[in-house]
């Protein structure tokens, strides 16, 4: 390799941290070469002959500036589309140390709570604003956008109200005049559950018994401001449920839906300061009535306290959620939207609750100005009461849609004879005269003019807003930048990310987020684009997402792909949708029986029970195999009606089975489709590929496999990529005359794709397979080091893991009574955060160190975990006390190690420094072990009064 072809391949061993250690670790499991490792773990019959036709690789540099060029093919129009979107101003102190920050973008998501603080209040924070504005008591952390959050809720109130098989009320209304993404969306998540939707309008819908619920947007497609406290008061009178999409913005002035009555609330939070990305990723919002804690979709935070009776943050209610219920949730939901809905929360922070009403009642006036300056120049509005968005009649479209055009004005076409105007945050007076200009001559000069003392006429007297809001001291405190700078910091010090030290979770695949991928995320011509814009102003973005599908495409070994669901449990849920979809088509409605292994994850049952369709459990062998003889006689049993079968591999046990392809002829056999779960792609790519092995369709987590950062719980994607024959199920979008989208935007959280397409280029070809083969070495390295001293669970044929091993932790309950809880507390004390916990097998941990560790991180690990062995063995032959043992009173925080008293049987160096190098970089939990009972007990998910912390200072 030349000078110039080692610059272009430069970033392969930046991005593979254990390059150059290659000897040492082979050595130490005992294989020759990496060839031979390789060779041992992926079977024969699965492998690939030929290398992946993907660009060779770029350098750092190269990529970014060839992203910039893609960048200038899209057009920044000045955007007056509105319909759920619009340009906003973050606050540069949150783009600097929030959005580009890897200590608030590298986070998992926080079921580790004790090192979660930071995070965990912020997304308090974000509930608390949401509870405030909406007046509705209860809120979760974050959905994945508007549609999908609509989605939610009415599944939620359809279990609600039809607790039993026999559907007693099967129709939801939907006012006409809910934006259309919405309403595509819940076509297609209604459908298959049998739930029937009634558009019509409001004012006149016939509601009863045979309804369960009703959904109104407030305000509404067309900006108008409507009093719905009559009609929610119907639906409730016959039993039914009133869900109502909402504008955060919006709420600063205008009633709350909680105080209309409104059972639920929801809507988008990304224009509290987070960029259109051509459609995401933002945080949707989610609050409802108390009656519905137990049932709500999605995480809540919730508060506790600590071994030391301190307050403390944790995941509340967790028994609601997928990964227990599996095929009994009603939800499938394991990806939120983390990130923004913390950058959504400090925005609020920072602005407080005048400022968010400052810009609400600018945004307000600026589109009062607009629309008496039109009213005066002939045009009829719509409606006479809105809030940021006018629907304007006009009698001449086309002559409108030239001069805009001409101005580089993007306006939302409603109809043949109907214009929408949405003024945001970025609006100012100069922009008024060319927006006007639009829809009048070109003689006579624009005029317009702002009365210092203006008054807002154009929402009702009855619907402005009298209650408080955001009263919390958070809201109030942190206004200038010194002090909103420092409680960032202050947060981000609580908690462990990458930027920390290795997050080993198997089937999480923490891997490195390369800032050279994330940088292009903050430019302005990815950042600023409308998910409705114009397809001649979108063109980088249509490029990134050609070619992107095309390389998807080439490592699954498929034919076409979409990048549309915006989480890894949206594509299995469009996966399945496919499946579905095409049986139907096919005339074999009857085909809904899915086979899954006991070990699938959790939203795999949960997503084909949202499809309609009937999980049928497969048994797993002693050694972690799919147990074929049972998987046959199932497929034999419900030939007949076998829909298909849900597979993870390499398998969830870290095993590359070799009855795979034999699986999957069964299913074909008995006429149905084979889903592979994507989450354990990083073992797969470049070495063999889901299509090769026999899939018929796979989601794929780029959040995983394809480094897109975890951001505290989300953001995340999941394409799909499918067979030919089922390329025509793929979802579509309303605006594309497509079908079924499961999504808002077109192609879900378009901007994080930038993400995932760096990240192949920069790879290429052989760095791609590369990544692959490193992940399964550093894996197989780790496991040599432990096996000695832990039993490790499941091996291939060879006695070699894919990318991830099981550690087998339940011996240690009868031996010294420690729990896997005991030794994922410890390990923060030494400086890192546990491995996935109970999962796929409970009292086990599950590792997954990625290509990305270098060897004297993997060492520092295995050291940590060698090191708790002993501790463990202290307790078995008596030295330590069985109670009284580092382990058991795992995490120490520093207020408790520096503490005047000091009763434990171990020294205080031991609880805080245990190894030396330790003490060259100490983490420190900012809390002791939370108490989860006494959280469930006593839900609290929004931020407590002042009162409440000097009693327990008191």
């Amino acid at each position: 390799m030349n000078l110039f072809e080692a610059q272009q391949n430069e970033f392969s061993r930046r991005h593979i941290g254990t390059t150059g250690s290659e000897a040492s670790l082979l050595k130490t499991i005992g294989v020759n070469s990496l060839d031979e490792l390789i060779d041992k773990t992926v079977p024969a019959a699965i492998r690939h002959n030929e290398k992946l036709n993907l660009p060779d690789a770029m350098s750092e540099a190269d990529l970014l500036k060839h992203l910039k060029d893609v960048s200038l093919n899209n057009k920044l129009f000045k955007t007056y589309i509105g319909q759920g979107y619009y340009d906003t101003i973050t606050p540069s102190v949150i783009l600097r140390n929030v959005f580009e920050n890897p200590g608030w973008y590298t986070q998992y998501t926080p079921y580790q709570a004790e090192i979660s603080q930071g995070r965990l209040e912020s997304l308090l924070n974000f509930q608390t604003m949401v509870s405030d504005l909406t007046g509705l008591p209860i809120a979760n952390a974050s959905l994945l956008d508007e549609a999908t959050a609509a989605a939610e809720a009415m599944n939620m109130l359809f279990h609600h109200v039809n607790k039993t098989d026999v559907i007693k009320a099967p129709k939801f209304f939907v006012d006409n005049e809910v934006f259309p993404q919405t309403k595509d969306v819940l076509i297609t998540r209604g459908t298959p559950l049998g739930i029937q939707l009634v558009f019509g309008d409001y004012k006149t819908a016939a509601i009863d018994e045979t309804y369960f619920g009703a959904l109104v947007q407030y305000p509404n497609n067309i900006g108008s401001v409507e009093d719905y406290r009559a009609f929610i008061q119907q639906v409730q009178s016959v039993g039914g449920f009133v869900a109502m999409a909402t504008d955060l913005l919006a709420l600063t002035l205008i009633t709350s839906p909680g105080e209309l009555g409104a059972d639920v609330a929801f809507g988008s939070a990304q224009r509290f300061g987070v960029p259109l990305g051509y459609g995401g990723p933002h945080a949707a919002f989610f609050t409802t009535k108390d009656e519905f804690k137990r049932s709500i979709p999605g995480r809540i935070i919730g508060v506790s306290i600590d071994a030391q009776n301190n307050r403390a943050l944790r995941m509340a209610l967790q028994t609601r959620e997928q990964h227990i219920k599996r095929e009994k949730a009603t939800s499938n939901i394991c990806t939120a939207q983390a990130l923004l809905a913390n950058m959504a929360a400090m925005y609020a922070v920072y602005h407080g609750p005048q400022g968010l009403k400052a810009i609400a009642t600018r945004v307000a006036v600026l589109t009062q100005v607009v629309g008496d300056a039109l009213a005066e120049r002939g045009f009829g509005l719509v409606s006479n009461s809105f809030f940021d968005t006018i629907a304007v009649k006009v009698a001449d479209l086309a002559t409108v849609k030239a001069k805009a055009e001409k101005q580089e004005i993007n306006l939302r076409i409603i109809d043949t004879t109907t214009v929408g105007i949405s003024i945001d945050e970025t609006t100012n007076l100069e922009d008024l005269y060319d927006l006007i200009n639009c829809f009048v001559n070109d003689v006579d000069p624009v005029h317009f003019s702002v009365e210092e003392d203006v008054q807002l006429n154009h929402i009702p007297a009855s619907l402005v807003r009298e209650s408080a809001y955001l009263t919390h001291p958070n809201f109030n405190t942190h206004n200038s930048e010194s002090q909103m700078m420092r409680y960032m910091k202050q947060l981000e010090n609580k908690d462990l990310s990458l930027n920390t030290s290795m997050i080993s979770l198997g089937s999480c695949t923490m891997k490195l987020n390369a800032a050279t991928q994330m940088m292009p995320l903050s430019w302005a011509h990815w950042s600023k684009i409308h998910p409705f814009a114009p397809a001649d102003q979108t063109k980088g973005y249509q490029q990134i997402v050609d070619e992107l599908s095309e390389y998807l495409a080439e490592i699954t070994g498929f034919d076409a792909t979409s990048l549309q669901p915006n989480s890894g449990a949206q594509g299995e849920y469009a996966g399945l949708l496919a499946i579905r979809d095409y049986h139907l088509a096919n005339g074999h409605a009857n085909r809904n029986v899915i086979l899954i292994p006991i070990s699938a994850h959790g939203t795999n049952p949960a997503s084909a029970v949202m499809v309609g369709m009937k999980v049928v459990v497969v048994k797993a062998l002693e050694n972690g195999y799919i147990d074929v003889a049972d998987f046959k006689a199932k497929a034999e049993q419900h030939s007949a009606n076998l829909a298909g079968v849900m597979i993870t591999y390499p398998s969830t046990y870290g095993i590359f089975e070799e009855s795979v392809k034999e699986i999957c002829a069964i299913v074909h056999q008995h006429g149905g489709q084979v889903y592979m779960d994507g989450a354990n792609m990083n073992a797969q790519v470049g070495l063999t590929s889901p299509g090769l092995i026999g899939a018929d369709v796979c989601h794929l987590n780029l959040h995983k496999t394809f480094a897109i950062p975890h951001g505290g719980g989300g953001p995340g994607m999941g394409p799909i990529c499918v067979k030919a024959h089922l390329a025509p199920y793929l979802p579509g979008h309303v605006d594309q005359n497509g079908k079924g989208a499961v999504s808002a935007a077109p192609y879900g959280s378009a901007s994080i794709l930038l993400i995932s397409y760096a990240y192949i280029r920069l790879l290429g070809a052989d760095g791609v397979k590369r990544a692959t083969e490193y992940a399964i070495l550093n894996a197989n390295y780790m496991k040599a080091r432990l096996k000695k001293d832990f039993d490790i669970l499941y091996t291939g044929a060879n006695g070699t893991c894919a990318h991830e091993f099981i550690v087998d932790l339940r011996p240690f309950k009868n031996t010294a009574g420690i729990e896997a809880e005991d030794v994922a507390k410890r390990l923060m004390d030494y400086g890192f955060h546990a491995p996935t916990m109970s999962f796929p097998v409970p009292g086990t941990i599950m590792i997954e160190p990625t290509e990305s560790e270098d060897k004297a991180e993997l060492d520092r690990f295995c050291d940590a975990l060698l090191s708790i062995r002993q501790e463990i063995s202290a307790v078995e032959d008596g030295t330590a006390d069985k109670a009284d043992n580092p382990l058991k009173h795992a995490p120490h925080t520093q207020f408790v190690v520096m503490a005047d008293e000091w009763n434990h049987a171990y020294s205080r160096q031991q609880a805080a420094f245990p190894l030396y190098y330790v003490t060259q970089n100490k983490f420190w939990p900012s809390v002791s072990r939370i108490n989860n009972t006494y959280g469930d007990r006593n839900l609290i998910c929004t931020c407590e009064p002042v009162s409440s912390y000097m009693e327990e200072e008191a």
